[in-house]
């Protein structure tokens, strides 16, 4: 008898494999996809025996000399040994490692601006703070470094890396003809002042007054600096604000310097005439064994006055010494003890002469004003300020021609100008006019040898007369 749990079982299992399948016999939907799978893969087989055949080839079976381009870890792979016969095989050229050779030590240009200074700029270029005790440490040869001015040019020679940078050589230029040098001696640093062997020629350049000094010296060849120059030295003789007159004449005989035929820069005026309203004035420079240099007449008598005769340069007179003037303020009559020099704010104002502070600070309708007191028997006066020069006070001692302060409208004034009073034992006097006292002439010991000196100078002076006069009859000859 059959049990009928039994025959439930074997129905129940009968029914699963059948479902099975049914579950996953393939079906009419998935025959295209099978049919591309197939094709993919038989594409894929086609492409990779054609791969491989294209390696096989690439691979030569000939001598050994016709694959000595390969690498040679493909040749190690794939080549067959060797045979027994001798081949002489190229050989590449072994390549040494090239070693990094350091660059040799370079100058180095660098222009001083506004603030630096020596540990700054070791600073930026990596060398470190003892290199510049060292250099410092050397005194007075050096003293120069620590007062580096804007515009100088110093050239710094360096070797090593940025690590272990070390200073070889240093350069302050004060001049194109001077310059400090220190140098790395050893474990120590030396320092010298160093002037280049240069060439020194004499030229000479004459030309006359149409306009002013200013212009027709610069179209006759003279610098911007010889014309200050000419004023400093004729100063005291010749007011250039108001005694020019056209066809006034001048001559200047001055050195030139030259660096391997190449000029570097105009030396100083070595002689210099001036003729002014038919007047001629001469003025020889000289210097005496101490280095003391001055311009001096060729009788000998210094050229130089104990007072300037106009403490402003480029300016015009725009009220002269008038004991009954009119007042342009106030409008009525009012001595004008002193000359008026008008010219633009700022225009810089120099002491007439050696002397003491007596007053600096506002004085009325003067404006800001500074009296000079020069010895027992004179003072001067300088009004309408604009300011003063920065630290001048009451006891200052000023030199000639030192500025002490700049034009200005301060206190009664219609314009920008200075006013200057000049005072003998507390009289007024007319500046103009009023006698200056000499400075100390050539020593009576050392006249000789100016004498001689001086005639020598006069010599090329004439000479250039000559030379102008040729030049200009030369120039009328061709018709």
């Amino acid at each position: 008898m059959i049990n009928k749990d039994y025959r439930y079982y074997i129905h129940k299992t009968r029914k699963r494999k059948a479902s099975w399948y049914k579950k996953y016999w393939p079906r009419k939907k998935h025959v295209p996809w099978m049919i591309a799978l197939g094709c993919i893969s038989i594409l894929g087989a086609g492409i990779g025996l054609t791969l491989y055949g294209r390696e096989l080839s690439a691979y030569p079976t000939g001598p050994l000399a016709q694959i000595d381009h390969l690498p040679l870890a493909t040749i190690a792979s794939h080549q067959p040994p060797p045979p027994l016969l001798t081949v002489e095989e190229p050989t590449a050229a072994v390549q040494k490692p090239r070693i990094a050779t350091p660059k040799p030590p370079t100058w180095q240009n660098i222009t001083i601006k506004k603030g630096d200074n020596l540990s700054h700029i070791f600073s930026r270029l990596g060398l470190s703070a003892r290199q510049v005790h060292e250099v410092m440490s050397l005194g007075n040869p050096v003293r120069s470094l620590a007062r580096l001015r804007p515009g100088q040019l110093l050239q710094i020679k360096l070797e090593g890396d940025n690590g272990s940078r070390r200073l070889i050589a240093l350069r302050l230029n004060f001049s194109p003809i001077e310059y400090l040098e220190v140098l790395a001696e050893e474990d120590k640093f030396e320092a010298k002042r160093i002037s280049r062997n240069i060439e020194t020629r004499i030229e000479t350049i004459a030309g006359s007054i149409k306009s002013s000094l200013s212009e027709d010296g610069l179209q006759a060849g003279l610098t911007n600096k010889q014309v200050i120059e000419l004023t400093q030295i004729f100063g005291w003789d010749i007011d250039f604000a108001l005694d020019l007159r056209p066809g006034d004449s001048f001559k200047v005989l001055f050195e030139e310097h030259y660096f391997q035929n190449k000029k570097l820069q105009n030396g100083p005026i070595l002689a210099a005439e001036f003729t002014n309203h038919g007047k001629t004035f001469q003025a020889i420079r000289y210097a005496d064994a101490s280095g003391h240099t001055g311009y001096y007449t060729p009788a000998g008598l210094s050229m130089r006055k104990a007072f300037l005769r106009t403490p402003v340069n480029y300016a015009r007179i725009s009220s002269h010494f008038n004991l009954r003037r009119k007042h342009p303020v106030l409008n009525r009559i009012r001595a004008h003890k002193g000359v008026d020099y008008a010219a633009p704010i700022g225009t810089p104002v120099k002491a007439a002469g050696d002397g003491k502070v007596q007053f600096v600070g506002r004085k009325g309708g003067y404006g800001k004003a500074i009296v000079l007191q020069h010895g027992a028997r004179y003072s001067t006066l300088y009004g309408h300020l604009s300011r003063f020069k920065s630290g001048l006070k009451a006891g200052s001692k000023v030199k000639q021609g030192a500025t002490i302060g700049y034009v200005g409208q301060t206190g009664l004034a219609t314009g920008p100008h200075l006013h200057y009073e000049f005072l003998v034992n507390g009289v007024h006097r007319n500046p103009l006019t009023v006698k200056l006292p000499q400075a100390a002439p050539i020593p009576r010991q050392l006249r000789q040898d100016f004498q001689k000196h001086a005639a020598k100078l006069e010599a090329q002076l004439d000479a250039a007369d000559i030379a102008i006069v040729l030049n200009q009859s030369g120039k009328r000859q061709p018709n």
